[in-house]
């Protein structure tokens, strides 16, 4: 006998998801804690139904893995917003969500007549949250912008690749998730205001906020210490801290200057009883010195003296003599070892998933929640897949509003 299934955190949340590439991933959040997820499309589907790279290289509409991914769980309608009565669905179906998402150019919903004055006086709980370039405001809110802009006009840019090299844009759309992940968060924020006090809010995201505030200690160097971060690609931060060659590829040890000295003390042990030539001179206190180890020698004669012990051994020997010697140290790892990682086979963090039909391995759950888990309910949605039976259902519309019904009560 099959047991039952726990509910997701969120079951019996209704989100409207009208977003493309540019928060799709906050959409896909709600979906796999439980939401249903209604994902809008224009009759001839979002833009990364078509966007590469594709299941055997062969482009359709269901068969690229971004799209699959970041729309799984949810449930697909085709409404023409040009059109009476899409834009009637629209309405109905606005009026029993609670929580829009959407990412049109600032005005485009407004001159459809889904203003904010107009869809909560449907739906007085709605919350209805847009994420966009810049934001709904301010001189560049109509301005066009994709990942590669967001990175650059948010400072990410700034901080990826070499120091004596053009930058480098960090991979996988960061800019885009970023805006997705902290539009989820608003979201929510909101839901619980809405659903304790019965008023809904507006939220409004601009990615490239999202990217300066996602910067780790970047704005805090500028704001504290007045002092702009640069990025150290292929270069320490300081001696002991950084990306080093090893036999097999490259591992991230953070060691000199870090944790208070802690590390670098069993750092300098590690040394010591590995007898490796040169490292003695590890043990002489000015490497306890923060000014010192940002000092072109130090660096130089760190990457000397560890550079050639590193050099003789894998990543793997390396990661495990740093967890013996509880040393932040990690190895770089390529996509083919992320797949066949120990560590991510033990969490079960690879999920089966679907594109076009056919089962591949996807990412899970990014938390782990105990008595109502995460799950990926369903594969991304075939264009316009459910639109004859979300319509038809009364969960979304098919009765009366939920203004009426507050009113009943």
């Amino acid at each position: 006998m099959t047991e039952p299934v726990a509910p997701g955190a969120l079951a019996g949340l209704k989100v409207l998801d009208l977003t493309g590439e540019l928060g799709n991933y906050c959409g896909k959040l709600f979906a796999d804690l439980g939401a249903d997820v209604v994902l809008v499309e224009p009759p001839e589907g979002i833009a990364s139904r078509r966007r590469g790279p594709f299941l055997g290289e062969t482009a359709g509409p269901d068969r690229g893995f971004a799209f699959a991914y970041m729309n799984a769980g949810k449930r697909g309608i085709v409404l023409d917003l040009g059109e009476a009565e899409g834009r009637a669905a629209l309405a109905r179906l606005a009026a029993r969500a609670d929580l829009l998402v959407e990412s049109f150019a600032p005005g485009t919903l407004e001159r459809l007549g889904f203003d904010d004055a107009a869809l909560w006086a449907a739906n007085p709980a709605l919350v209805r949250t847009s994420i966009t370039p810049f934001g709904q405001t301010g001189p560049f809110a109509h301005y066009a912008a994709d990942d590669l802009t967001l990175l650059a006009l948010g400072g990410l840019l700034y901080l990826g690749g070499y120091k004596d090299d053009l930058p480098v844009a960090a991979y996988g759309e960061q800019a885009y998730q970023a805006a997705s992940l902290f539009a989820a968060v608003a979201s929510m924020a909101a839901i619980h205001v809405a659903e304790t006090k019965g008023q809904g809010d507006r939220i409004d995201v601009s990615a490239q906020e999202a990217v300066v505030m996602a910067l780790e200690n970047a704005v805090q160097f500028a704001e504290l210490e007045g002092t702009v971060r640069t990025r150290y690609g292929g270069d320490q931060r300081q001696a002991g801290a950084g990306v080093f060659a090893c036999r097999d590829g490259h591992i991230v040890l953070l060691a000199g200057g870090i944790g208070a000295n802690r590390f670098w003390l069993r750092f300098v042990e590690w040394m010591a009883d590995e007898a490796v030539p040169g490292s003695a001179t590890f043990a002489a206190p000015e490497w306890l010195d923060a000014a010192f180890l940002k000092t072109p020698a130090a660096k130089a004669t760190f990457l000397d003296i560890f550079g050639r012990y590193a050099m003789a051994r894998t990543k793997a020997e390396l990661y495990a003599a740093g967890r013996v010697r509880k040393i932040p140290l990690a190895p770089v790892a390529t996509p083919a070892e992320i797949l066949d990682s120990p560590q991510l086979a033990y969490r079960g963090f690879f999920v089966p998933g679907s594109v076009d039909g056919r089962t591949v391995a996807m990412p899970g759950a990014p938390y782990m929640l105990s008595e109502t888990p995460w799950r990926m309910a369903r594969p991304a949605p075939r264009l316009g897949e459910h639109t004859a039976a979300i319509l038809a259902d009364p969960a979304w519309g098919a009765d009366e509003p939920r203004a009426a019904r507050s009113a009943a009560r």
